[in-house]
């Protein structure tokens, strides 16, 4: 019979094995993408949650530093219904996007700005990884025009500073940018972070898109989370949002997506941000983990 020391030491042996096995298959994905660049835009429940948060900050970390080159981009709605909230401010949503007036566009800018950036900021530092917060009205990153009257200050983006972005990635460090735009009269607009994530992603022309959300990806049912679309043409998606199936919050997500394919991307992913190490099971294996969309 063998002792217990000798299973305790077979067990371990065996648990480095997997270990070793599990790093050399997730090695053609580090070749894959070493020197690409990554554009994530972050929010929903992994923003909220302080398990997650530090999960996606600790990915991003590992990401960095097997060569990737990061750029985080987020909102921060959460936090911007509780500032609304606490200043009796009402939030109304047109197809997705946040009517933003005069006094709302100032409350947006301080909790994107300031709060929810600066704080995403100090998490990936005290993890060790090299982070730079910016919002998009810094240096014209993010120039805009109003996008209609209808939603008040929401801005359309005109340009993306993408040569801002890339001396920070070439630096080593990951830009995390706040979706604030800025026209040339020097007036803030909020813009829609899945916008602002895709057009991000076109101007770097990025090796992969993803957009981190609380649903698995798009779903055949609403109702039912296993009825996932695993894999999706741009051109069905196309078809999705015409035909009225995509509802909310998806609206704005894919035509953030038919955007960066239309403008060079080969491909984007919805991802489920609730799952832990959600990105590195998309990034690193076979099958993935939420939709992707392709060309």
């Amino acid at each position: 019979m063998m002792k217990k020391s000798e299973m305790t030491n077979k067990m371990a042996t065996i648990n480095i094995r997997q270990r070793v096995e599990i790093l050399l298959d997730g090695l053609l994905y580090m070749r894959k993408y070493a020197g690409r660049t990554i554009v994530i835009k972050y929010g929903g429940n992994a923003m909220v949650n302080e398990e997650l948060k530090t999960s996606v900050m600790r990915d991003l970390y590992l990401l960095q530093t097997i060569g990737m080159k990061i750029v985080l981009v987020h909102g921060g709605g959460p936090a911007i219904d509780q500032a609304m909230s606490r200043l009796n401010k009402p939030t109304k949503f047109i197809d997705g996007l946040r009517y933003t007036d005069g006094d709302d566009i100032q409350i947006i800018n301080a909790v994107l700005s300031g709060q929810v950036n600066k704080s995403l900021v100090a998490d990936l530092h005290k993890i060790g990884a090299r982070a730079i917060g910016l919002s998009g009205a810094d240096g014209h990153l993010i120039q805009t025009k109003q996008l209609s009257t209808e939603l008040g200050y929401v801005g359309k983006i005109s340009k993306i500073d993408a040569e801002a972005i890339k001396l920070l990635l070439n630096a080593n460090y990951i830009p995390v940018i706040a979706s604030i735009g800025i026209d040339d009269r020097g007036q803030l607009y909020n813009v829609n972070a899945d916008t602002a994530a895709s057009e991000i992603a076109a101007a770097l022309n990025a090796e992969q898109f993803i957009l981190m959300t609380d649903v698995r990806g798009i779903l055949r049912d609403i109702k039912d989370p296993d009825s996932l679309y695993h894999e999706l043409s741009v051109d069905q998606v196309q078809q999705m949002l015409g035909s009225g199936a995509l509802k909310g919050g998806m609206i704005p997500k894919i035509r953030a997506i038919i955007a960066a394919i239309n403008n060079g991307l080969k491909e984007a992913v919805i991802l489920d941000g609730r799952v832990e190490h959600s990105i590195l099971l998309e990034l690193f294996s076979t099958e993935g983990y939420g939709s992707l969309i392709t060309q």
